[in-house]
């Protein structure tokens, strides 16, 4: 019996030795193709370690720069601004209607710009049917609240999934890492960068959690305009630290070797 089976390792959902994965030493064919998925996702979004840019170079194209951050913040930030000031003391309520007809308008004039452009359209469609999509809850229902339903599950099943994969011993962050990185899930077998890769799934399960529980309790006392603004306050203003911490992180875990 190895070593490494008769001390237990401390990292939770760490496998005791490669080949307890299948058996015969091999990886399964799942978690290459999600390492690809996830390593190309990465690559696409300025996240790729072995480029060598600067944390503050990374940090800004993951966010997409100006227009990213505007395609991001700008159609949540209408919403919120129009239907407070619409709103009528004698209900409570703002102008559901038109707050919503605004928000999906500037994500529409954002993926036309686009297209116009022949820029890729990627995030601003993916902005334009998020807003959409959050609209139609809102519309359907004619309850305010409802526009941020949407982002609810898009935070618990972002949040999940990294918790998950952490205390398997599959961290999302280490197949993108491993891809990236040419090694595969290799890393599985070096207990230094599994437990960085652990810690790391944790600090982004626990983002999407930290958003949950605040956001959910203003949700149920229909507090539109404080939900609104910390939706906004939780978004890009803790993304992009996170994406510091993490690139930091994976730069220290395959430091470049010298010229």
């Amino acid at each position: 019996m190895s070593d490494e089976r008769r001390i237990p390792d401390p990292t939770p959902g760490a496998d005791p030795a490669p080949d307890a994965v299948t058996g015969d030493g091999s990886q399964p064919k799942a978690s290459d193709m999600l390492g690809a998925a996830l390593g190309d996702a990465a690559r696409r979004a300025g996240l790729d370690p072995s480029e060598g840019k600067s944390t503050g170079h990374v940090v800004w194209a993951a966010m997409g720069g100006w227009r990213g951050i505007l395609e991001s913040v700008l159609p949540g930030l209408v919403f919120i601004v129009v239907y407070t000031l619409t709103i009528d003391p004698a209900t409570g309520d703002g102008d559901l209607w038109l707050s919503l007809g605004l928000s999906v308008g500037i994500a529409a004039i954002f993926t036309a710009a686009r297209l116009i452009a022949r820029q890729p359209v990627t995030a601003a469609i993916g902005g334009l049917v998020a807003a959409g999509v959050a609209a139609a809850f809102a519309a359907f229902t004619g309850e305010a609240s409802n526009n941020f339903i949407p982002g609810f599950i898009t935070n618990a099943l972002y949040g999940s999934a990294f918790l998950v994969s952490a205390l398997i011993g599959w961290s999302l962050i280490g197949l993108a890492v491993g891809f990236l990185m040419g090694e595969g899930t290799a890393w599985r077998r070096d207990k230094r960068k599994r437990r960085a890769f652990f810690w790391l799934a944790i600090a982004w399960a626990s983002l999407f959690a930290a958003r949950l529980l605040v956001q959910l309790p203003l949700y149920f006392a229909d507090n539109v305009t404080a939900l609104g603004t910390l939706k906004l306050v939780m978004g890009i203003p803790l993304f992009a630290p996170m994406v510091a911490v993490t690139w930091l992180a994976v730069r220290a875990l395959y430091p470049r070797a010298p010229k």
